[in-house]
């Protein structure tokens, strides 16, 4: 197994943006604002298209499951530097 590359909190949220705008479940608006790194996993947070009463729309299950996505496949290949 090869070592993760350590990168900077801006590098891979510019990183994950891309990934995002070049998936195919891309939504207009969609993008992740910050990660963090728990016991090895990355944790992407961004809008999540919440209603005005903070009540989930149908587009929230789509950002939910691209930042799972991001999760899965960024944090086999990085980590955060400190």
């Amino acid at each position: 197994m090869s070592e993760k590359k350590v990168i900077s909190h801006a590098e891979l949220l510019m990183i994950a943006n891309h990934v995002i705008q070049e998936h195919d479940d891309y939504l207009e608006g969609m993008r992740t604002d910050s990660v963090e790194e728990k016991e090895g996993v990355l944790v992407f947070k961004g809008n999540y298209f919440l209603d005005d009463n903070g009540l989930p729309t149908p587009q929230t299950t789509a950002v939910f499951n691209m930042f799972k996505y991001l999760a899965h496949h960024l944090s086999k290949e990085f980590t955060l530097e400190n």
